[in-house]
């Protein structure tokens, strides 16, 4: 064997060595690509979970004390998970609008490449005047094997086009983002002061709920003493026992309805896991009504609300994404204009010029894609006057949403100022209450029923001051005036606490923001 044939025979057997390898990685990621799905082990999902839980309680400070409202409102939104979430979903949103920026930039793609073939591209030609075939030998234009690199520009008009109303289209969404969260924020201060003063209510009426248990639970033994001892009718104590069991049925009542609202209030905090059963203790605000709003103009509410409204201003930013559309549905009516040019360096030896340079100017239209525009702009129409018709039902619904609240709340105040006289008026007969049976002139079943009555008074009290206060954050979502606090997740907790302060502040005063 000659030392050109051993040669050859050499290429080919590394030829066929690189294409089995190339084969067998193939199948092999085929393979890979059809691996069914595995169910999670017992120890992943814990090992997830623990992670989840540290991550929870992960840079959130702990309770140190009794906690005031504005520190509740505060520490709500700082580390409270939906309001993270929400969040996270603005940020994503708004990167998603940075990146789109970068699709009106040209493409500039580097790109490399291997190519073999196990054996040599021979080729023979043809006289082009006889048509006979050519006398020379056949011959080789290429190696079995060889390498190419290039760098190529290129830049169409009509993606430009594009890609331009798709990037505002993404801006317009990361506001619509923005003005979810408010609406959240919105929703997360009502909840909060809902529960914040439930707590309040459990607060003040820990010490008489306990109290009145006691004393039922006294008189009640002592009836059955006397029903044991026969000195009195049967009937007599049985029914001074049957009200006694229904005021401490009340009692439990209350008690079991008071009972959650720690958790509630710490849930919604964002306390870490691990301190959610702890003790938690609140600072009874001093009782604010904020009733100036209601000596505001209604007109002016209706200006406001129309201006600051998150569900409103979403409308807004869904009728402007729905414009944009349509221009994008009239870029397809015009053709498309690309430019390409790129540099190439190949490794094929049979090439004299192995280093080249290229440049195009390309027009191109869909013919065919003009019977499908009438209804695309059609489509793109509808969905304009879609969105119209959207914004103008969201701005009645917020109209009719700021009477209804503004009625609720001017409810709420009128029932809170009674449930308050009420609640004073059960106090002071509680007074005079005990003081008769002091004086053995009235029985301790009167005393009973006379605190049983007294803390529904106080705990009907509270409940009023909590609807008073969740009518009063309606309004204030309605009229779109949460908290203006800048970079609220990120300032420290104490600079947070006093800007919710001061914002509550303005708020109870009837001041616009």
């Amino acid at each position: 064997m000659n030392a050109f044939a051993y040669h050859r025979s050499e290429t080919n057997f590394r030829g066929r060595v690189r294409l089995t390898a190339l084969l067998g990685s193939a199948i092999w990621l085929t393979g890979c690509a059809n691996l069914t799905s595995q169910a999670l082990s017992t120890e992943e999902i814990q090992s997830q979970v623990q992670a989840d839980r540290q991550s929870l309680g992960k840079d959130v400070a702990s309770l140190t004390g009794p906690v005031s409202l504005e520190e509740a409102i505060a520490r709500a939104i700082k580390y409270n998970a939906a309001q993270r979430l929400r969040g996270m979903e603005e940020a994503v949103a708004q990167g998603t609008a940075n990146v789109a920026k970068f699709d009106m930039l040209p493409k500039l793609v580097a790109s490399a490449g291997y190519r073999y073939r196990d054996k040599d591209l021979i080729s023979r030609s043809t006289d082009s005047v006889t048509g006979a075939p050519s006398l020379a030998h056949p011959y080789i234009s290429s190696d079995r094997e060889s390498t190419l690199a290039s760098l190529s520009f290129s830049w169409s008009l009509l993606d430009f086009g594009q890609s331009y109303y798709a990037a505002r289209q993404h801006a317009d969404r990361a506001q619509i983002a923005a003005e979810r969260r408010r609406k959240a924020i919105h929703t997360l201060i009502q909840d909060v002061r809902i529960a914040y003063w439930r707590v309040a209510a459990a607060q003040a009426l820990e010490s008489s709920l306990q109290t009145a248990g006691q004393d039922a639970d006294k008189a009640l033994e002592d009836s059955r003493k006397v029903e044991a001892e026969k000195l009195r009718s049967p009937m007599e104590p049985l029914r001074y026992q049957r009200q006694l069991l229904e005021n401490i049925r009340l009692l439990e009542a209350i008690q079991q309805e008071l009972s959650s609202s720690r958790i509630e209030l710490a849930s919604l905090m964002g306390v870490s896991p691990a301190e959610l059963n702890q003790p938690l203790r609140v600072i009874e605000p001093a009782a604010s009504n904020a009733q100036r709003w209601l000596e505001q103009p209604v007109d002016k509410l209706e200006d406001r609300a129309l201006l600051l409204n998150p569900d409103l201003r979403e409308s807004l930013y869904n009728a402007r994404i729905a414009n944009e559309e349509t221009k994008r549905v009239m870029l397809r009516m015009f053709p498309g204009l690309s430019f390409n040019y790129g540099i190439n360096k190949s490794s094929d030896s049979y090439l004299i010029n192995d280093r080249w340079q290229d440049a195009g100017l390309q027009i191109s239209f869909n013919l065919l894609g003009l019977l499908s525009l009438p209804a695309q702009r059609q489509l793109a129409d509808a969905g304009v006057q879609l969105a119209d018709q959207r914004r103008l039902a969201t701005q009645m619904a917020v109209l009719t949403q700021l009477h209804v609240a503004r009625l609720q709340f001017a409810n709420a105040v009128r029932q809170y100022e009674r449930a308050q006289t009420i609640a004073s008026v059960d106090q002071r007969l509680s007074e005079h209450v005990n003081n008769q049976v002091q004086a053995d002139k009235l029985n301790a079943l009167e005393r009973v029923s006379q605190q049983t009555t007294t803390i529904l008074s106080v705990l009907r009290r509270y409940q009023a001051q909590s609807n008073m206060q969740a009518a009063s954050s309606r309004l204030q979502a309605t009229l779109g005036m949460e908290p203006v606090i800048e970079g609220s997740d990120r300032m420290p907790l104490p600079e947070l606490t006093q800007a919710v302060g001061k914002s509550l502040q303005s708020w109870d005063a009837g001041q616009f923001q």
